[in-house]
């Protein structure tokens, strides 16, 4: 198949104009494939020649203007259209398109709880082709009419309100001019919950499997989105723009949600069947806010091409998590911003394959695809942050309400973005764009502080980086009046970097920090004696936010071989039981689970690792037995599964059903359980099946195809590989389970072999299946646990050698310099 160049987008949007698109789909033809009739009304401004892309199983006709053309012209997914004229013309195409099962195109699913199948689009960057024929880039905008005929039963659920006009047949009302990737449709037997606010038709929708999990939290997910569009209406001059806001869950889905217009589709993890955390309830109603800002900012003003992409995301990134922090009762975002995104922007941004937030030209949309990262999200988001604070929220948002003006139902470029904000505003936009937007890598600021005369001391910032940075410096003291644990903000300054000179800063404070209240986006580093304070106190300081400064700070010296792995598994000891911010438990453990003990220590260090561990989370258990706050309870649970070295205790739970003092165990905590009693050698498939059919969901099936993978047992690793690697039958999801129960650092020994196999077996599979399989091929397949030079080795000549495609490509560089990381964090330790 041929990737749209950015080239050939440009010629052809010189020459056509995209007027509407008449859709009709039949779904009820089986579950392998579905009728796809499409009239493309549209104009040509000079005599030329184009094409339309499509995907088929099967074109059957294709007529321009009337007059028949050849299917078997089709070369890959491109129908030439030649000797075109200058004026009006209309292309009707009918054809047999595949069903999808990786998450792309209109993925089929059927649920094994009872039985019932649902399928949706999702048409996100160059997928629309799968579904029916389009001129397929974001700058040809068009009407969509859509049209459906259903099984008996079924709701069709569209951009616009959809009608039932029988016989299973469904018309949606017209779209406003979109783009062609923003299409969207979601069709079965889904129950609704539905109302109306600000006369505007709302609805949330999931499988029927899932009606009672959905209803508990209809009330908690409809207040968020009435909160976050009454705060858009508040912020935003344009009112929105569509005629319903629908809200579908949806299974097997990639991203986290599709920002469709009308019809925002959400990964249906997002409809809880088990207990979480609230900070897991609060990334729920970022996503929320985070896909409402898209309606102004990707659907009503959309990117003219994908080298704009952060214009979509690190805007809407920036407003999710700064509106439901203005408009709910989850009012501490930034700091999970902090904890849980921001250190994936600075990771992204350190490796080879960094780009600039807005990359001067993105060739293609295979290329394209590969932006979506920390770095269109996270960083994007980080430098718009900083951009706020710097303009002032009043002239940053009459910039952005000038774009939406000029640029409504239309396309935009940076250009037409930095020239909105310039308009509302005396700083210089452009200089800040060039210098944010147009560079690559994280800068390191580090403190020194010189002492002067009477006690006082100077503070001097060394800026390893380029860019100009404002950050506030906070000073704190020790509190006198306690037993020396808990420290107070005595000042915070601001400083603008490149300094103009030594900043006076008093009497010498316990603790220095750079970039206090996370404005900045910029590593920091401590001096020796705000280090030995961190070390001592870092659990006493007054907010989250700063706590958080100061852990990712730990960890950016840990990745960077500065500070022992040891070190932060000491201090997180020593403080993490006295963390009352979850966001900021969650992360510490996370980190020091996957990269220290997983990944930085050695195997033979593995053990004591995971045993402070195991016994940081029993601190955290205790600490939560007068059941005052469940959630902390929870993830300490969760984290002590994962750390068992020993099947016993959590074998008693799962026979038990339950934690001594709660929480009991539901379908998520059972199959975690099940998970590490598999790694360790205490289950077997009796056991899984048995919990299968207790839990015979989508989930269910997941959680036992990773004990299954996870089981230490020659011929359970063969089964699994070949269910991976030597047949298609897997989907998305399952293929991603399976994957994550199959390698093991405790199994290392076991699946040794595995190792050059996976390099051997990596690039053929990705290449067959499609970019979201090599995207899970490369990201949960992934031999992590191998750290040594062989795997290095076999990765590199895989790279050099095997030219795989470049989903696959893009995440085998990132691992591989998360290899090369891990080895110099050793190395550094023996050095």
């Amino acid at each position: 198949m041929s990737v749209l160049t950015r080239d050939e987008a440009q010629t052809r949007a010189g020459l056509l104009d995209v007027h509407r698109y008449t859709i009709d789909l039949d779904l009820t033809g089986g579950d392998e494939t579905f009728d796809s009739h499409t009239l493309i009304a549209f104009s040509a401004r000079t005599d030329g020649d184009t094409f339309v892309e499509i995907r088929p199983a099967e074109l059957r006709s294709v007529t321009l203007d009337g007059q028949p053309l050849d299917p078997e012209s089709l070369d890959g997914n491109r129908l030439p259209l030649k000797n075109l004229t200058a004026g009006e013309h209309e292309l009707r195409v009918h054809a047999a398109m595949r069903y999808s099962r990786t998450g792309e195109g209109m993925h089929r699913f059927t649920d094994p709880t009872d039985g019932e199948t649902y399928v949706y689009t999702q048409l996100f960057l160059d997928d629309v082709q799968r579904v029916f024929a389009a001129f397929d880039q974001p700058d040809l905008k068009a009407v969509f009419e859509l049209s459906v005929r259903a099984p008996q039963g079924w709701t069709v659920l569209a951009n616009g309100v959809t009608e039932h006009t029988g016989d299973g047949r469904w018309r949606a009302a017209p779209t406003p001019p979109i783009s062609t990737y923003l299409v969207a449709v979601a069709a079965g037997p889904w129950h609704s919950v539905r109302t109306e606010h600000r006369g505007l038709p709302f609805g949330l929708h999931c499988r029927r499997s899932l009606a009672p999990y959905l209803d508990a939290d209809a009330d908690e997910l409809l207040d968020v989105t009435r909160a976050c569009y009454d705060r858009y209406h508040e912020k935003f001059d344009e009112p929105y723009p569509f005629d319903s806001y629908d809200q579908a869950f949806v299974p097997e889905f990639n991203a986290g949600a599709m920002e469709n217009p009308g019809l925002v589709t959400f990964r249906d993890e997002f409809v809880y069947r088990s207990a979480v955390t609230d900070t897991e309830r609060q990334t729920r109603a970022i996503v929320i806010a985070h896909e409402m800002a898209h309606m102004w900012f990707g659907d009503l003003v959309t990117l003219k091409w994908w080298d704009d992409i952060w214009l979509n995301e690190s805007f809407a990134e920036y407003m999710g998590y700064q509106i439901l922090t203005e408009a709910t009762r989850f009012t501490d975002t930034w700091t999970d911003f902090g904890v849980a995104r921001k250190s994936w922007g600075y990771d992204a941004d350190q490796r080879p394959s960094t780009h600039p937030v807005a990359p001067e030209a993105v060739d293609d949309t295979a290329s394209a695809l590969l932006n979506f990262d920390g770095i269109s999200y996270a960083k994007g988001a980080g430098a718009l942050r900083q951009l706020v604070a710097w303009l002032g929220e009043k002239d940053f948002l009459a910039g952005i309400n000038t774009h939406i003006a000029r640029h409504r139902f239309a396309n935009a470029t940076l250009a037409d973005f930095i020239d909105s904000l310039a308009g509302a505003t005396e700083r210089d936009v452009h200089a800040w764009a060039d210098a944010w937007l147009r560079t690559t890598g994280v800068d390191t600021l580090t403190p020194h502080i010189a002492p002067g005369d009477h006690g006082t001391c100077a503070l001097t910032v060394d800026r390893a980086g380029s860019r100009p940075h404002r950050i506030a410096v906070g000073l704190y003291d020790r509190d006198l009046g306690d037993d020396g644990g808990h420290l107070v903000l005595r000042e915070r300054l601001h400083l603008d970097l490149p300094q103009d000179g030594a900043q006076p800063i008093g009497k010498r404070p316990a603790l220095l920090l750079l970039n206090d209240g996370d404005l900045g986006y910029a590593k920091v580093r401590f001096d020796p004696e705000s280090f030995e304070t961190v070390r001592k106190d870092l659990s006493g300081l007054p907010s989250p936010l700063t706590r958080a400064v100061v852990w990712n700070a730990l960890r950016d010296a840990v990745r960077d071989g500065e500070l022992a792995p040891g070190a932060y598994l000491e201090t997180a000891r020593a403080h993490l039981p006295l963390e009352t911010d979850l966001a900021i438990v969650q992360g510490v453990l996370a980190f020091a689970a996957t990269h220290i003990t997983d990944r930085y220590l050695t195997p033979e260090e593995r053990p004591a690792a995971l045993a402070t561990l195991s016994e940081l989370c029993r601190d955290l258990i205790r600490r939560t037995e007068d059941g005052d706050n469940p959630g902390l309870r929870l993830i300490a649970v969760r984290h002590r599964i994962d750390a068992a070295a020993h099947p016993d205790t959590i074998a008693a739970w799962l026979a038990d059903g339950t934690v001594p003092g709660g929480p009991e165990l539901d379908p998520e905590l059972r199959w975690r359980v099940l998970a590490r009693l598999a790694v360790l050698g205490a289950t077997d498939e009796a056991a899984i099946a048995a919990e299968l059919q207790r839990d015979p969901s989508a989930t269910g099936q997941e959680g036992a195809a990773r004990c299954r993978a996870a089981l230490p047992d020659p011929e359970a690793k063969a089964r699994a590989w070949a269910a991976m690697f030597s047949s298609d039958d897997l989907s998305n999801y399952l293929f991603s389970a399976t994957a994550r129960g199959f390698w093991q650092p405790e199994q290392a020994d076991l699946v040794r072999e595995y190792v050059p196999r996976y390099y051997a077996d990596a690039v053929p599979v990705a290449d067959r299946r499609g970019p979201a399989i090599a995207t899970a091929v490369g990201r949960d397949a992934f031999p992590a646990h191998a750290v040594d030079a062989d795997s290095l080795h076999l990765g590199e000549q895989c790279l050099r050698d095997a030219d795989p495609g470049p989903a696959l490509r893009r995440s085998l560089v990132d691992q591989l310099d998360d290899l090369k990381r891990a080895l110099r964090v050793r190395q550094a330790r023996t050095a």
